[in-house]
């Protein structure tokens, strides 16, 4: 929304001065890219509720100054030496006011909307009493503007702390994150709560201490002057690389929706439609980002039954029709969830979404299962061309796709998004053990 206003601003007040460009289109289009490109690498958008307002005039500040070198890099970029320099320097300035002026008027306003109206609150618990805890406490309490609504502290002094007792009320009481003092947990419970919180899709937050937590990867964060140490940072939730990830999303599958899938579709109704009645496309509900159910589509590869959404295809599958098993063993039946990548249910790359029921199976019995959806869902992963695709056979083949997935989401590069999308492609046309 603030990106949209913003774009609004510095391509409407183009027209507000005379700057005597000779391609007008070239320029927004040139001030645009360069707004978007800066802004992501400046992380310009990445406004938390705790944030300061001396940060985001920083922010302002380090955008405006970056695009002023790029506003004016055009003039001899473009060869364009009769613009007014005078003009561009006042369409500068303008710029820098609206969108100084929006972005702190957008700031104040979601406080008020938290602080007045109790809006876009997030429920929040604290483990541990001592000092950092008390002034963490008394920030929740005292700065409705942030959006936090302070539930209960439990007191790992006290006889009858059990964290079982904690994990039931976090539950119960719908608990968005968890603030724990790692000073008074031993190591055995530091791991049960970050094995909840994981299992549960709960944010757990530590106030840092000298405890082997910190081998792991870590982000500090300030609310006032409270370190707050968030435990698994993910690198797709990154605003520019979210934008850019989503752009390839977009750009890939509408071209293979275009290009084979618009001549494809057709030639393959007619094969499905002959061998058996029933729908070309096969629409199955999967979780995918956040938990969230959706409809994952594909190519009917078997005759129509009501065990489809409880079971997996085996091996020898007599459900499985000779078209299907074509498409199959060579992966087309996944084809058009290149629709559900481009409605933004799915991504081209991730962890493969798995039947609701099986979802629900597996949560209970995998650690870490839940990890998975943080992320959208891929038509392809990295567990799928190391060997963990198809049918889940022994608890060890669900244990290592888990494995690689949180591996995938911990470590994620377009590169290796680029990686896996070739490896799949090369699967494919090799033909895999486990494609049946």
């Amino acid at each position: 929304m603030s990106l949209i206003i913003d774009l609004g601003i510095i391509n409407g007040a183009i027209f507000l001065f005379e700057i005597n460009i000779i391609n007008i289109y070239a320029f927004t289009l040139y001030v645009s890219l360069c707004w978007v490109i800066i802004a992501f690498r400046n992380h310009f958008y990445e406004i938390q509720r705790h944030t300061r307002l001396i940060q985001i005039i920083t922010l302002i500040l380090i955008q405006i100054v970056f695009f002023f070198i790029v506003l004016y890099a055009f003039i001899g970029f473009f060869k364009q030496p009769k613009i007014s320099r005078l003009a561009l320097g006042n369409y500068l300035l303008l710029v820098f006011a609206l969108v100084s002026f929006v972005k702190i008027l957008l700031f104040y306003v979601l406080k008020k909307y938290r602080s007045e109206l109790g809006g876009n609150l997030r429920n929040v618990i604290v483990i541990g009493e001592n000092e950092k805890t008390r002034q963490l406490i008394k920030i929740f309490k005292t700065r409705p503007e942030f959006g936090y609504r302070f539930k209960k502290q439990f007191t790992t002094k006290d006889d009858n702390f059990s964290l079982q007792q904690c994990f039931a009320f976090i539950v119960d009481n719908d608990i968005n994150e968890i603030y724990s003092s790692v000073a008074e947990l031993s190591n055995k419970q530091i791991n049960r709560l970050i094995d909840f919180a994981d299992n549960n899709l709960r944010e757990l937050k530590f106030i840092p201490d000298n405890k082997d937590i910190y081998t792991k990867k870590l982000k500090y964060e300030y609310y006032d002057y409270i370190p707050i140490i968030s435990l698994r940072t993910i690198p797709i939730q990154d605003s520019f690389n979210k934008f850019i990830k989503r752009l390839f999303d977009i750009i890939f599958s509408s071209f293979i929706i275009i290009f084979i899938l618009s001549w494809l579709t057709p030639i393959l109704a007619i094969f499905i439609k002959l061998e058996s009645k029933g729908p070309v496309f096969f629409k199955q509900s999967r979780n995918g980002f956040n938990y969230q159910e959706f409809d994952c589509y594909k190519f009917r590869s078997m005759t129509p039954n009501k065990n489809a959404h409880l079971y997996q295809a085996k091996k020898g599958d007599q459900r499985i029709t000779k078209v299907g098993k074509f498409i199959r063993k060579t992966s087309i039946d996944e084809l058009p969830q290149f629709y559900n990548v481009l409605f933004g249910d799915m991504s081209v790359v991730g962890p493969r979404p798995h039947m609701v029921s099986h979802t629900n199976l597996y949560a209970q019995r995998v650690d870490k299962f839940m990890v998975r959806h943080f992320v959208k869902p891929g038509i392809t992963g990295l567990a799928q061309i190391s060997g963990f695709r198809g049918e889940i056979e022994r608890d060890k083949d669900i244990i290592n796709r888990v494995k690689y997935d949180i591996f995938y989401i911990e470590n994620w590069s377009l590169l290796l998004d680029l990686k896996i999308m070739i490896q799949t492609f090369v699967n494919a046309l090799k033909g895999e053990e486990k494609a049946y």
